[in-house]
Order: C-alpha cells, then structure tokens, then sequence
C-alpha cells in the first residue's frame, strides 16, 4: 500500500516468468545429474583409495566427486539441448 492508500499491483512480464522456469528447470536437471551421479558411485569401491572409507572426510569426498561428475553431466545434456534447439536453423 502507499501512504494514501493505494494498493499497487505488481506484474510479472512474461520474460521473467520464462527466465524463472528456465532457472528452475536448470536447478532440477542439475540436481538430479549430482544425485544420478551419487547413486552411481555407490557402486564404486572408495575402500581401494582412502584408508577409512566409512570416515567423514571419505563422505564428504565422495559427495564431492559427485558433484563434480553431476554437474558435468547436467551440463552436456543442458547444453546438448540448447544446441539441438538451433538444429531447426540449419534447414
């Protein structure tokens, strides 16, 4: 409200809700390539490299390394399909 009582309304341009979508949608993609990436490793046997695998320090660097695998992954696919969305130029 303003200070003679107005009430002002606030709108959203339709840029700002795409760039938000967009934003969330990259959040999603990225998180589950970290998770995908997580599960995977799980697989792995960090016993043959780290001296306590069950330690904390051996987490965090397992969580680390999913991280870095995941969002390397999230990346190619997001950029995969921002490339392929300019395949429609070529024609």
């Amino acid at each position: 409200m303003t200070p003679q009582g107005r009430v002002v309304r606030c709108t959203v341009s339709g840029i700002a809700v795409e760039t938000a979508a967009q934003a969330i949608a990259y959040l999603i993609v990225i998180l589950a390539g970290i998770l995908l990436a997580w599960w995977a490793l799980q697989a792995f046997r960090f016993d043959m490299f780290v001296r306590e695998p069950k330690s904390l320090k051996a987490r965090v660097l397992q969580l680390l390394v999913a991280v870095v695998i995941g969002y390397n992954v999230a990346r190619f696919l997001l950029d995969y399909a921002y490339f392929a969305s300019f395949m429609s130029w070529i024609t």
